[in-house]
């Protein structure tokens, strides 16, 4: 659905700028196409500049407190340096590259309550204005497809998706957030596991899938947190057994002792987050997916995080998918 938005800062008889994204689902690292069309107003404007802003919803943790905004995670200038006439419409194509980190917002058609957009700004005679926002669809890598997959068909099953402001440590992480995807256990791990969070890391090279573990305790030990990293590439994944790979990962997870919690095997080092617990996610669960999926809440009240975005920015991307689901 388009969100059109009149530029309020020019008052009435301005122009109106109407993003529409191609149709189906991206990539994360794929190209992104669509069309600015934009409506000339009452009178001449010149058009200085046309920007893409890449928008997400992320949560901020600070112990026990959680608050919610929005990350502009990357920007594109594609057009600008043109008159547009009274009553001109005019159609601008474009096409950009998402980032590789870019999160998964869908599996098997299933949305998993991760919301990003495309925010679509002008500046009209060095008057800006924040514009339309549309919403973005992304699904998974291949390989990421197969890894979640693997999951579902081993027993795991989904139970919540979100976007943690923050770093993992030893990692080459880029955005200023990752996505978890959380778990529950599988019937075999049920005894040793709490829960399981994945996180994926993508570059063009291949993909880091980062393990958290929330364990059991037993009679003699406590409960406690594991963490490992395998690093996988975008090749050959028909090739690959993937649920005897990815039970092996969790076979060495679960294996895990505490004094190694805070250190995953194959060199990762410290994991941190900048302050920032790790702690949700988003699952795949196989065949059934749709049934486990189907019931995630797409919509969550939109807060402030400090220091992030503006607060006008949190408000607009809030109203404009509460206009899209109606």
């Amino acid at each position: 659905m388009v969100f059109k938005r009149l530029l309020g800062s020019l008052g009435v008889g301005g122009p109106t700028v109407d993003t529409v994204l191609d149709s189906g689902p991206v990539r994360p690292g794929g190209p992104l196409s669509g069309q600015v069309r934009l409506q000339g107003g009452k009178a001449d404007f010149e058009i200085e500049s046309i920007s893409l802003d890449l928008v997400a919803r992320v949560e901020d943790e600070h112990g026990d407190e959680e608050r919610e905004g929005v990350v502009v995670f990357d920007h594109f200038t594609v057009g600008g340096g043109f008159r547009l006439g009274e009553g001109e419409q005019r159609s601008l194509p474009f096409t950009i590259q998402l980032p590789w980190e870019t999160p998964v917002t869908e599996l098997y058609g299933q949305p998993l309550g991760i919301v990003l957009g495309v925010r679509t700004g002008l500046e009209v005679a060095s008057a800006k204005d924040k514009g339309d926002l549309d919403q973005l669809t992304v699904g998974p890598l291949p390989v990421q497809e197969a890894i979640l997959e693997a999951l579902g068909q081993l027993g795991f099953g989904f139970k919540s998706a979100d976007l943690e402001l923050g770093h993992i440590g030893g990692t080459g992480q880029r955005l200023p957030f990752y996505q978890e995807i959380e778990l529950t256990p599988a019937p075999q791990y049920a005894h040793a596991l709490n829960e399981l969070e994945v996180t994926f890391l993508a570059n063009p090279g291949g993909l880091d899938v980062v393990l958290e573990a929330d364990k059991r305790g037993g009679f003699f030990s406590g409960g406690h947190d594991a963490l490992t990293r395998f690093t996988v590439g975008h090749d050959g994944v028909e090739h690959r057994d993937w649920n005897e790979e990815v039970d092996a990962w969790i076979r060495q997870l679960v294996e895990q002792q505490p004094s190694r919690a805070a250190h995953g095997s194959h060199g990762f080092g410290e994991h941190h987050h900048d302050d920032h617990g790790h702690g949700h996610g988003e699952r795949r669960s196989g065949p059934s997916t749709g049934a486990i999926v189907g019931g995630v809440a797409a919509g969550v009240a939109v807060g402030v995080v400090g220091g992030m975005v503006a607060a006008e920015v949190v408000d607009e991307i809030g109203d404009a998918f509460e206009d899209e689901e109606d």
